[in-house]
C-alpha cells in the first residue's frame, strides 16, 4: 500500500512544480511579451485608460491625449501633425505606435524605470496614474522652414547642433496626419492605415532616418577627410582628367555636364569647390577602400543608432575592386547613407572634428512636473582630427561662396557646405543633396537635406539648386530663434 502512495504523492508532487512553473513562467518571464502584445485588450484598456503623457516642442504639446466618453477613457491628439510627424509618428489602438510614440513608450505610459517613485506615490495617495511629458530637442521655426521648404516634394531634412547632437529639425515628406490613426474608430483607424500604407511615399516611414539613399557627391566629404587624415593637404594636386578610365573594365567616370574640372591636375580644395567626379574617383582609388571605410566609420557609418528612435544603418560597402573603389569614393556604387548620417558628417566637421551622439529627447517631466530624467550630450567618435576639420572647413566655404552650392550663401554669415547630385536607377531622375553648417567660425546647426528624384525640377535638379536653398531656410530659422 505505501508504495502506490508514494507514486501518487510523487506524481502530485512533480504536477504541483509544473503548475507552480508555469505561473511563474506565465506571470514573470512571458509578462513584458504579453503586456506589449497588440491582441492583449487588457493592456489597450489599461494604458488608455490612464492619460498618456505629452510629447512637447518649445513648451507646447505637439501629441497629448484628452479625455473622451468610451471604454477607453482618453484618446491620443496631434497638433500640426504632418509637420511632426517624422518626430512624433502615431499611437494607435489598431496598428501600435511608431517613432517617439513608440521609443519613449515606457516614459509616456508612466512605466519607465525611473518613474518608480512617481508610481509609488500614485499608489500610496491614491493618485490615478499618469504618464510623463517627453521634452524634445525640435526647434519650432527650424522644423517648420523645412517642412515648408521640402514643400510637395519627395525628401527629408535632418538639423543637428554640432556640439551638442541635439536634433533641431527631423523632417519627412510626405508626411501624414496621426490623428487619422489615433481615432477609437476601429474601421476608419484601419482604412487610414491602409491608404497611407500603399501611398506614393510610403508616408509612414521616416526618409530621415529609416531610409538610405546613395549620398552622391556630398561623400566626397569622408574621401577628402580620408586623404586629410593620411598625409594629403588641401593644396595637394591630383590628376583630373575629362574622363576617368576605370582599370579592370571598360567604365569610365565623367565630370558633371561632360567637362572638364578647370584644370589637371587639380588642388583637393577645387576638387571639392567645383565638385570634381574624376579626381576624387582617382583619389579613391589611391587611398584605397580599406582607408575610405575606416574613415566612413569613424563618421557613422556601419553602425545602428538609436535618438531614441532606431536610425537604419548607412553603409560603405566591403571588399571593393578599384572600378568599384572609384565609384564609392564620390558617393556612387554601393554606398548608402541616411539623411541624419550625412547631418553627423557636417556636424562633426563643424564640431572640430568629434561626433556627438544626435538625440531628440531633452528631458522627461513627471505629471507634477518633476524632471525624472535629462540627457546629457556624449561623444560618439573623434571622427577627423582638428586640424583636418579646419581644412574641411575652408573647403567647404569654398563650395559656397564660389562653387556649386552658391544659393546657400547668407548675408553676414559664412556656410561651410557641399551639394550632392546622386544618380539612382537607371532612367530615374538623380537625387539632389546638400549639406552644411553656419556659421563657419562658430557653429550653431549642421544640416543635411534631400530631395528624391529631383523635385518638381526633375532631370533637371541639382543639389546646388534644389537641396541648397532648403538648407539656407533652415540655417537661417537656427540663427534667428
Amino acid at each position: 500500500m505505501n508504495t502506490p502512495l508514494r507514486r501518487l504523492a510523487t506524481v502530485m508532487l512533480v504536477m504541483f512544480v509544473a503548475l507552480m512553473g508555469a505561473s511563474t513562467w506565465v506571470q514573470y518571464v512571458k509578462a513584458p511579451e504579453l503586456n506589449s502584445d497588440s491582441r492583449n485588450v487588457r493592456t489597450l484598456y489599461r494604458e488608455y485608460g490612464n492619460a498618456r503623457g505629452p510629447i512637447v516642442v518649445a513648451g507646447d504639446a505637439v501629441a497629448q491625449s484628452v479625455k473622451v466618453d468610451d471604454s477607453y477613457g482618453y484618446q491620443r491628439t496631434y497638433s500640426d501633425g504632418d509637420t511632426y510627424s517624422a518626430v512624433t509618428g502615431f499611437y494607435s489602438i489598431v496598428h501600435g505606435s511608431t517613432q517617439l510614440e513608440h521609443a519613449a513608450n515606457d516614459a509616456l505610459t508612466g512605466r519607465g524605470d525611473q518613474l518608480f517613485f512617481t508610481r509609488l506615490r500614485d499608489l500610496i495617495t491614491g493618485r490615478k496614474p499618469e504618464g510623463a511629458a517627453v521634452e524634445t530637442t525640435i526647434l519650432p521655426a527650424a522644423q517648420r522652414a523645412a517642412r515648408e521648404g521640402l514643400g510637395d516634394q519627395q525628401g527629408a531634412v535632418v538639423a543637428i547642433e554640432p556640439s551638442t547632437g541635439r536634433i533641431l529639425a527631423l523632417v519627412s515628406t510626405p508626411g501624414f496626419d496621426p490623428n487619422a490613426l489615433a481615432t477609437h474608430d476601429v474601421a476608419a483607424a484601419s482604412s487610414a492605415y491602409t491608404q497611407l500604407a500603399g501611398a506614393d511615399g510610403n508616408p509612414l516611414r521616416s526618409n530621415a532616418t529609416l531610409e538610405t539613399y546613395p549620398p552622391g557627391s556630398t561623400f566626397k566629404l569622408v574621401t577628402a577627410a580620408t586623404a586629410l587624415e593620411n598625409g594629403y593637404t588641401a593644396d595637394t594636386e591630383i590628376p583630373a582628367p575629362t574622363v576617368l578610365d576605370l582599370p579592370q573594365s571598360s567604365a569610365t567616370i565623367g565630370n558633371f555636364g561632360g567637362g572638364g574640372c578647370g584644370s589637371d591636375p587639380i588642388t583637393i580644395a577645387e576638387a571639392l569647390r567645383v565638385s570634381c567626379n574624376t579626381a576624387f574617383g582617382q583619389l579613391g582609388m589611391d587611398l584605397g577602400d580599406d582607408a575610405i571605410r575606416e574613415q566612413a566609420e569613424k563618421f557613422g557609418f556601419d553602425s545602428g543608432l538609436t535618438i531614441p528612435m532606431d536610425v537604419v544603418k548607412s553603409v560603405f560597402p566591403a571588399d571593393l575592386n578599384a572600378p568599384q573603389t572609384a565609384q564609392s569614393a564620390i558617393g556612387q556604387f554601393d554606398v548608402r547613407a541616411t539623411p541624419m548620417q550625412m547631418a553627423m558628417v557636417a556636424a562633426a566637421i563643424a564640431n572640430d572634428g568629434v561626433l556627438m551622439k544626435p538625440y531628440t529627447v531633452d528631458r522627461v517631466r513627471a505629471a507634477d512636473l518633476s524632471v525624472v530624467s535629462t540627457t546629457e550630450p556624449s561623444v560618439l567618435s573623434r571622427a577627423v582630427s582638428a586640424s583636418t576639420a579646419q581644412q574641411l572647413t575652408d573647403m567647404m566655404l569654398g563650395v559656397v561662396n564660389s562653387g556649386t552650392g552658391t544659393a546657400a550663401q547668407i548675408s553676414g554669415v559664412q556656410v561651410a557646405g557641399k551639394t550632392g547630385t546622386a544618380q539612382t536607377t537607371e532612367g530615374a531622375a538623380p537625387h539632389a543633396w546638400f549639406t552644411a553648417f553656419a556659421p563657419a567660425d562658430n557653429p550653431q546647426v549642421a544640416v543635411a537635406v534631400i530631395v528624391e528624384h529631383g523635385g518638381n525640377a526633375g532631370n533637371e535638379a541639382t543639389g546646388g539648386r534644389i537641396a541648397a536653398p532648403i538648407a539656407r531656410a533652415v540655417i537661417e530659422a537656427v540663427l534667428n530663434s
